[in-house]
């Protein structure tokens, strides 16, 4: 199947303002891409890229004085089969994890696995390890947090979902990431895009989704604490510890975030 995606972005800046974008899509996934995923700016504004230290795409530029939109639009071809799952897949001890899982069992700014372990222990400690273990903790996080936009923040940090109990996406993962984390399993913070194939349309605009991946029995895999089921067409953009090693974009200067629109669709192809 193929996938109709982008995001439309536009800021009013009081002065000239650099920006870090993270808009592309993660070399994991460019191969499949049919039309690229080119990061446009109006009015037009000199653009240079790098890869961070988690291997992201990112986009340098300035926001000239007043409006500047900045959007991407792009084709990618998926499988149209729901995220595999992987009962069988095992946890692994901590001296056997490749060196650079490691900084995914740390404690980090929105991760307070310091302040979490002792209930991750009572709660799952004597579950079998491996993927049921990862699943509980998402079941777990699902009922525990009920979604409401009018909670978020951006200084929202997993403990704090914990006692509060309300939370967006980011917030389900934060959650469920430390708790993974004070059980000696490895746990990254992913965003990008996640339309409504195959479930029934969100009440709701489109925005970006956050979920994470589990280091068990050798790779990364997709667990969604959000909405707990494995789905059809995720496209990653970015991972990291933390929902704030992935923002799409960083601003160092005073704007107004004027307005933001995303779009996942699955785009209906010809018959042969």
């Amino acid at each position: 199947m193929l996938i109709r995606f982008g995001c439309a972005l536009e800021y009013a800046c009081e002065q000239a303002t650099p920006m870090i974008l993270k808009l592309s899509v993660h070399y994991s996934r460019t191969s499949d891409l049919v039309r690229h995923d080119s990061v446009l700016t109006n009015p037009s504004a000199p653009l240079t890229m790098y890869r961070d230290v988690f291997g992201n795409w990112c986009t340098r530029t300035v926001a000239p004085t007043g409006r500047f939109g900045i959007s991407t639009d792009a084709l990618i071809r998926d499988s149209g089969e729901p995220e595999a799952a992987f009962p069988y897949a095992f946890e692994h001890t901590v001296e056997s994890l490749p060196d650079d899982t490691l900084m995914f069992l740390l404690p980090s700014r929105y991760c307070e696995t310091e302040l979490l372990a002792p209930t991750a222990w009572s709660l799952f400690g004597s579950m079998t390890p491996g993927w049921s273990r990862v699943q509980a903790i998402c079941d777990f996080v699902n009922e525990h947090i009920t979604f409401d936009y009018q909670s978020a923040r951006p200084t929202k940090t997993a403990w704090e979902v914990y006692n509060e109990r309300r939370g967006v996406c980011r917030d389900y993962a934060h959650l469920a990431i430390a708790l993974c984390r004070s059980l000696n399993i490895p746990a990254r913070y992913c965003t990008g895009y996640l339309g409504d194939i195959g479930v029934p349309v969100a009440p709701f605009p489109m925005d970006f989704a956050g979920w994470m991946e589990v280091y068990l029995a050798g790779s990364w895999h997709v667990f969604d604490p959000r909405n707990n089921q494995r789905r059809i067409g995720r496209v990653l953009i970015a991972s990291g510890q933390h929902a704030a090693d992935v923002a799409i974009s960083m601003t160092f200067g005073p704007n107004v975030l004027q307005s933001f629109k995303v779009w996942t669709d699955e785009v209906q192809q010809a018959a042969a």
